[in-house]
């Protein structure tokens, strides 16, 4: 796939690249191109969430701000939730109750101890819609270039702890965005069968490197990786750059949606893990 490669004119569209075991667990990523209107995002989240059960997801993940792009960066703030409290957390606890799926809640606004700040949380919802596990963004995105400029540090805190989950399919390791620049985080996760990336790359910085750095966590730490985006033009002025996907232990794209509105839905395959952790067995070899 290449970068310049023109996106897909469907507004939804689920596209499968390998080959799909129907004996092993599938797995889905929702992309979105959220605005400042929460209710209208849940709505779309609860119809791409419900998309991606009906063709067999039992795993679904939401992509970085999911419930909220607001016209100013400040926006969340007004928005953020207490822990077990708010629309938010209660329509993703709801969805994977409805679906009976693991609901990887992409991140959304949470309180923080810092004046005039939230944390950028990803929470795990299990099938029953009980929390699982919260994941709080340790690295914080800045970038400047000409007229585009972020700096998320102005009204996010950092989180501290790296974080994974045990599912019904294995670990899952627990990341966000930015975090996929910093290769020893991912050590720090230890033995995954599968990572998780909701992001909201911009369309400069993911057009440069997303999928390069997607498949080299992939391969370095021989597991699936399932990355949900932010992928279209918002009403805020930002254009984020989408290509949510599913990379198999190999490095290889197993399914992608290029730009919009949608869903991209893959198997875990456990002995294709096992085989490439087999064949090539650099995690047992290392030294540091």
């Amino acid at each position: 796939m290449s970068p310049s490669s023109t996106p897909p004119n469907a507004a939804t569209a689920s596209t499968l690249l390998g080959e799909d075991d129907s004996s092993a667990p599938k797995v889905a990523a929702v992309q979105m191109v959220s605005t400042p209107d929460i209710t209208e995002n849940i709505a779309t989240a609860r119809r791409l969430v419900a998309e991606a059960a009906a063709q067999g997801a039992k795993l679904v993940l939401l992509p970085e701000y999911w419930p909220l792009l607001g016209l100013h960066e400040n926006d969340k703030l007004a928005h953020a939730e207490t822990a077990g409290r708010g629309p938010m957390q209660e329509a993703l606890a709801g969805m994977a109750r409805e679906h009976a799926i693991w609901l990887i809640g992409g991140t959304l606004p949470m309180v923080s101890s810092e004046s005039g700040k939230v944390m950028n949380t990803t929470l795990v919802y299990g099938a029953d819609g009980a929390l699982q596990a919260r994941y709080d963004k340790i690295h914080l995105f800045s970038f400047s270039r000409g007229k585009e400029s972020y700096d998320e540090s102005r009204t996010i805190a950092a989180g501290a702890e790296v974080q994974s989950v045990e599912t019904p399919f294995g670990r899952v390791g627990l990341s966000v965005c930015y975090d996929l620049r910093f290769p020893e985080l991912y050590r720090a996760l230890g033995d995954c069968a599968l990572i998780v990336v909701p992001s909201a790359f911009t369309w400069t910085t993911g057009r440069a490197h997303w999928e390069i750095l997607l498949r080299a966590r992939a391969i370095e730490n021989q597991c699936y990786v399932l990355a949900a985006a932010q992928g279209g033009q918002h009403p805020n002025g930002r254009r984020t750059w989408g290509h949510s996907m599913l990379i198999d232990p190999w490095g290889e794209p197993v399914a992608v949606l290029e730009e919009g509105e949608g869903v991209v839905v893959g198997a875990l395959d456990a002995e294709h893990v096992r085989s490439v952790r087999e064949n090539l067995p650099a995690l047992r070899h290392r030294r540091m």
